[in-house]
């Protein structure tokens, strides 16, 4: 079985799609997706979970599991040199072109990467200049790795930001959050860090038509009105603070970049949409994540409903913590969707 965030990526069109590779950038087109010779695609993909942001669950870690945690406890055993080998170790291995090549071989066209915002900048709280953002050449360069490797496989890599500078959410482990430190939404200078990060990486790929999307923000999960009862946004019924970033991100990455297409998460682990609409650009899908429900009609009826009245292409980004026959189900499901060539079965 795959883990949480190593997981099935799959695209709902309304009508049959292509699943090879084809030349040019992805683009939305009503709700389907196209590639530069107008072709429909169908994305099938695996998450690279745990390589440059561990979350202590995947590991089996239950208790202060985020990933800074992690490594102040490696670092109390062995000592900070070593932890620092150790780090450089898991960063080189746990993902290579081998595995690029297995993942191709079995039958798979796409990559999503999840990213850890503190391999390619400096926490804050850290940066020599306030306001200054200091690019690390390390994350930079494990995605360039990476970007070749699908290219010599024909393959897709959609970049996601996983965590955030500050955390996006309550879920800690997802995003490394540190609760001693703001949250993303309590500071201006963690927004205005992450926008600049998505300029740059915008300005770095922008020709790069094997990088098939930008996931801007990973799954959401805060209570912007009721904080202590709502913690995770599930329930949150405006959620502006949450659309007027990823405004801002978009902003961002069109003004150096207005290829690639731009997908966007709900809060409440990505699927609440509430006050989201109407969208901002002509070239964006929806998220949505799938865990722990059945495999019928009204587990994805939200979604379905968002992309038919929005009229734009909505994307299975993660789903996982299951067995191989629930996975099997859950793709003959979303499959069905497709061949029907509406939201119903």
């Amino acid at each position: 079985m795959f883990l949480k965030k190593s997981l099935l990526s799959v695209f709902l069109f309304s009508s049959i799609s292509f699943t090879g590779f084809g030349q040019g950038f992805l683009k939305a087109s009503g709700t389907k997706i196209i590639d530069g010779q107008g072709q429909n695609v169908l994305l099938r993909g695996i998450g690279l979970g745990g390589w440059m942001l561990q979350e202590g669950y995947m590991l089996k870690i239950n208790k202060e599991a985020q990933q800074y945690r992690i490594r102040e406890r490696i670092a109390e055993l062995m000592g900070p040199k070593q932890t620092q080998e150790f780090y450089d170790a898991w960063l080189t291995n746990h993902t290579r072109k081998i595995d690029v090549d297995s993942m191709k071989r079995w039958g798979f066209n796409s990559i999503r990467l999840p990213m850890h915002y503190n391999l390619y900048t400096l926490p804050v709280d850290q940066e020599p200049v306030a306001g200054k953002n200091t690019w690390l050449e390390k994350g930079f360069a494990l995605t360039d790795s990476l970007l070749n490797w699908c290219k010599a496989n024909n393959m897709y890599l959609i970049l996601d930001l996983h965590a955030a500078p500050g955390g996006q959410g309550n879920d800690l482990n997802i995003a490394d959050r540190d609760p001693s430190n703001p949250y993303l939404w309590d500071s201006e200078a963690n927004q205005e860090k992450t926008v600049a990060l998505w300029r740059k990486l915008a300005e770095r790929y922008k020709n790069e038509p094997y990088i098939g999307a930008y996931d801007i923000i990973n799954e959401p999960n805060y209570g912007f009105t009721n904080p202590e009862e709502d913690k995770n946004g599930t329930q949150e019924k405006v959620n502006a603070p949450l659309r007027k970033l990823m405004v801002a991100i978009t902003k961002a990455i069109r003004e150096v970049d207005e290829q690639h297409l731009i997908i966007i998460e709900g809060n409440g682990w990505g699927n609440n949409y509430n006050g989201i609409f109407p969208l901002w650009d002509k070239n964006m899908a929806l998220s949505f994540h799938k865990y722990w429900n059945y495999n019928d009609q009204a587990s994805i009826a939200h979604i379905i409903k968002a992309r038919d009245e929005q009229n734009v292409p909505v994307w299975l980004g993660e789903t996982g913590e299951n067995s191989n026959v629930w996975f099997t189900d859950a793709i003959h499901l979303l499959e069905k969707i497709i061949s029907a060539g509406h939201g119903g079965l």
